[in-house]
């Protein structure tokens, strides 16, 4: 994780309408390598920094959060800009607004956050090759062995706000 990286961090769309900062350093950043990253992303991975969703600040217009299938089949929310259509974050339904999934590529530096950890590597291209420096999972991880203290003390006291989500959209589906 980039611990030394300085925050606020900014980032938004291509043409700047939709804006936002990191006020934080994010919990951890995923690197995906799923069919369903690939074809969302249109590319070979997704570079996602998860940070609790009240340490984003939308800086221009709010996006539009558009429902998009995924493999679980509970879905996600894409914020994309509605001008130029660019996705900024994901909100998966477990915990909807509660985490951010931002794209690390629309940071205004995205050097500032390399991969925490390269995921779903059973399906990624044959081509990439992953640095030997960076855990890599053929599926999914145990998130008590790979995220720092620091950020697993933060998803404690996310926990029951997460759970009252979860609840609360039970009741309405």
């Amino acid at each position: 994780m980039a611990n030394e990286t300085k925050y606020p961090a900014e980032g938004g769309c291509s043409c700047r309408q939709v804006r936002y900062r990191l006020e934080s350093r994010p919990l951890f950043v995923h690197c995906c390598h799923c069919r369903w990253c690939q074809r969302e992303s249109g590319s070979s991975f997704a570079l996602n920094a998860m940070i609790e969703g009240d340490r984003v600040t939308q800086l221009g217009q709010p996006p539009e959060l558009v429902n998009t299938p995924t493999a679980s089949e509970r879905g996600q929310l894409i914020a994309r800009c509605p001008a130029c259509r660019v996705a900024v974050w994901s909100n998966y339904a477990s915990a909807g607004p509660l985490i951010k999934f931002v794209r690390v590529g629309t940071l205004d530096n995205p050097d500032l956050l390399p991969p925490d950890i390269h995921i779903f590597t059973a399906s990624k291209q044959p081509w990439v090759t992953l640095p030997e420096s960076s855990p890599a999972m053929d599926e999914y991880y145990d998130r008590e062995l790979y995220w720092p203290a620091e950020s697993l003390a933060r998803r404690e006291l996310l926990l029951p706000l997460i759970e009252a989500y979860e609840a609360a959209h039970k009741r309405e589906a």
